[in-house]
């Protein structure tokens, strides 16, 4: 519960929220998608929106991070 009370709160990205606790991205989507379900599946269902949520927009933050790699590189 303090793993999806973090996503939430701080809207974090599983490799965020796996880093802040100490456990593996896998482990953090086990525990908000499947093991919290059984235990508060409202706190679950909101976990996972924000989890869905920033999945949904991977690939803009990638593609500013290469953006952002690039232009200090080339000077551009």
């Amino acid at each position: 519960m303090e793993l999806a009370n973090y996503i939430v709160e701080n809207k974090a990205t599983v490799r965020a929220a796996a880093k802040k606790f100490g456990i593996s991205k896998s482990t953090v989507h086990k525990d908000v998608t499947e093991r919290l379900m059984k235990i508060n599946s409202a706190l679950a269902e909101e976990a996972k929106a924000v989890l869905d949520k920033n999945k949904a927009e991977r690939h803009i933050r990638g593609g500013l991070a290469t953006k952002a790699k690039y232009k200090g590189k080339h000077g551009g």
